[in-house]
């Protein structure tokens, strides 16, 4: 059994990483915020394009692009987008499985990687994946347009560049939905599907919901201007994916650190009650013992 001295020390130990994990969470509610801030005030732009995108598609008449081209299934790229640093549950724990999942339910396909962020970097480095490429310490700071843009770049360039045999390009991320909850998300990021763009019917009318089709004067062909919207586009849905994932990891990381406060509180608590009944078995041996003596003295 633990003596007096040990309890004490550890009972120390445990408040001084309560002091660490409620600080830890302090940071990710703040973080938490900005980030909430910055997803919301990305939905806008992002489900815009979407719709333009959709009406462009409609009207670019029998346009291909090498974004849009259907090719076969052989070849897959799977971008996965993890964090950079731990403490945030399962979070990363949850994506990696989700990538290995994808790459079970493909057994003859020839499934490559593209890993951004540490984590999943560091779990697949010793797996028998073939990591293309690998963007570090992306998610740790502050993500801009121009960040995700230059992964985006990189994509789109493995995906048309001549000689390529790579069929799709998968994304893997964590959508945000509350501080408490993140979805797992994994969508097909190329080739573009007109599904995906919402593409509206091409007569002029009313839309199946009832509202209005609408109609756009355009100084150059619709297709040219779908062609150069389209690596946009691409941007913007990579942009957007890391702006989600960061809210993500900042929520599970908040919730992790609240559950671990919690955890320390209970542990100094059970140490709190260990050491008082050590302390009183103690203070009644010693009663016994004066007790003993006495009487000791007493029969002598």
């Amino acid at each position: 059994m633990a003596n007096l001295q040990d309890l004490r020390r550890r009972v120390r130990s445990v408040r001084n990483m309560q002091k660490i994990t409620k600080a830890m969470k302090m940071v990710a509610a703040a973080r938490l915020r900005r980030a909430q801030e910055r997803v919301v005030a990305a939905r806008p732009y992002a489900n815009t394009m979407t719709r333009v995108l959709g009406r462009l598609a409609a009207r670019s008449g029998d346009f291909h692009h090498p974004l849009l081209d259907a090719r076969g299934d052989q070849h897959i790229v799977l971008a996965l987008v993890t964090a950079d640093k731990g403490l945030c549950g399962g979070f990363n724990t949850n994506l990696n499985k989700a990538a290995q999942q994808f790459i079970r339910e493909h057994p003859e396909q020839q499934v490559e990687m593209v890993a951004i962020g540490r984590k999943g970097r560091d779990f697949f480095r010793h797996r028998p994946v073939n990591i293309l490429r690998e963007y570090i310490n992306v998610t740790a700071r502050t993500i801009d347009h121009e960040d995700a843009a230059a992964i985006a770049r990189d994509l789109m360039d493995m995906y048309t560049a001549e000689g390529s045999t790579i069929d799709k390009v998968y994304l893997i991320y964590n959508e945000f939905k509350s501080v408490l909850s993140q979805r797992v998300n994994v969508r097909q990021l190329l080739p573009i599907g007109t599904e995906e763009l919402g593409a509206e019917p091409a007569q002029t009318g009313a839309t199946g919901e009832g509202e209005p089709l609408i109609d756009y004067i355009y100084e150059q062909p619709p297709a040219q201007i779908f062609a150069s919207l389209l690596p946009r586009y691409v941007e913007t849905q990579v942009f957007y994916a890391l702006l989600e994932s960061i809210a993500s990891e900042h929520g599970a990381r908040m919730t992790a650190m609240d559950s671990a406060s919690k955890n320390a509180g209970e542990v100094i608590e059970t140490l709190t009650l260990n050491m008082n009944r050590v302390r009183q078995a103690s203070i009644t041996r010693e009663i016994i013992e004066v007790v003993s003596g006495a009487r000791a003295l007493e029969d002598g």
